[in-house]
């Protein structure tokens, strides 16, 4: 997948994550939650477009270690979002499915990139 590509998808990803939150039901633990799922959703893409302009192999490994953490973050809240009454299994399934691909994304791009330095 090419960078823009995934520029995209994670664009894509965060606007969908954006809808979600909108559609919560306004209560307090919905609220607390959803507050959490936007830091993380939109976080991915940006920090995915940060990774593209890194200085050295150090800085990719680094900020892609950012995606791949709000990425798995960001299906921690899902999963807590439906373990707790407030969406339904079915509302969420392909964005959870998304939020595992990036972050299986991200870990090959690290592990690829940590290969890639050490044969330097």
């Amino acid at each position: 997948m090419s960078n823009e590509n995934l520029k995209l998808r994670t664009k894509q990803f965060a606007l969908r994550v954006i809808k979600l939150v909108e559609s919560l039901p306004p209560d307090t633990t919905s609220n607390v939650i959803g507050r959490q799922l936007l830091r993380s959703g939109t976080s991915v893409g940006a920090n995915y477009r940060a990774a593209c302009r890194s200085k050295s192999s150090a800085d990719f490994i680094s900020k892609m270690g950012t995606v791949e953490e709000e990425a798995d973050e960001l299906g921690y809240w899902m999963e807590l979002l439906v373990d707790a009454g407030k969406v339904k299994p079915l509302k969420i399934s392909e964005l959870i499915k998304e939020a595992g691909e990036l972050t299986a994304i991200a870990v090959g791009s690290i592990n690829t990139a940590r290969k890639s330095a050490t044969r330097r």
